[in-house]
């Protein structure tokens, strides 16, 4: 076995955005939908299909801009980059406004977003991934099997990288926190281990 690389990482909380360790965003905001609009104008630019996103897709979305500001993937096949998310919510958020909805007319809109992995679909339309992607559902971030889990996907060659994390959001509860793994170190080029994970997710 290995000792990949984490080359990056990015966390969001309520009402700020570290990468690295640095603090990019701190400040108030209204709510969750209007932080992530002015994380939106800040980060990602024109991509018009993050209007229609819902907010767990917006918020993993706008955590993997960050995470990748300066770190291309292009070095990689499309087909070497793994995806692979956690939350303990699903989407239930999404499931309740869609149910809302079937009372009057049901809301495909929303209907598409019934699933908690569309989001790892929405990061791989983004970037053109086409890796494996996996998203568990726990009551917790189970640090040791996430790294296990993507240590065993670089052992094998089954993917070159991985973004991997948490991304959780209920009502106007949320956290977003990605690492980039990697086998080559670049960027923080950090230890990938459960310890280091757990370190930093604190």
């Amino acid at each position: 076995m290995t000792l990949n690389k984490l080359n990056a990482y990015t966390i969001i909380r309520p009402f700020h955005v570290i990468k690295n360790g640095e603090v990019l965003v701190d400040e108030q905001s209204a709510g969750l939908q209007e932080f992530l609009r002015s994380l939106y104008d800040r980060f990602a630019g024109q991509y018009q299909k993050f209007h229609k996103m819902d907010l767990l897709s917006k918020l993993g979305w706008m955590a993997a801009e960050v995470l990748l500001q300066d770190m291309p993937m292009d070095k990689y096949p499309q087909e070497d980059t793994a995806l692979v998310f956690a939350n303990r919510s699903a989407s239930l958020d999404t499931d309740e406004r869609y149910y809302d909805t079937v009372q009057d007319i049901a809301s495909p809109a929303l209907f598409v977003y019934t699933l908690p992995n569309i989001v790892t679909g929405e990061i791989s339309i983004r970037h053109k991934f086409k890796g494996e992607n996996a998203f568990f559902v726990s009551e917790q971030f189970d640090i040791p099997f996430m790294t296990a889990y993507v240590q065993q996907l670089l052992d094998t060659n089954a993917a070159q990288a991985c973004i991997c994390g948490w991304i959780e959001q209920y009502h106007e509860d949320f956290e977003a926190v990605l690492f980039l793994v990697e086998k080559e170190g670049r960027g923080a080029a950090l230890p990938f281990t459960a310890g280091q994970i757990e370190k930093l997710y604190q």
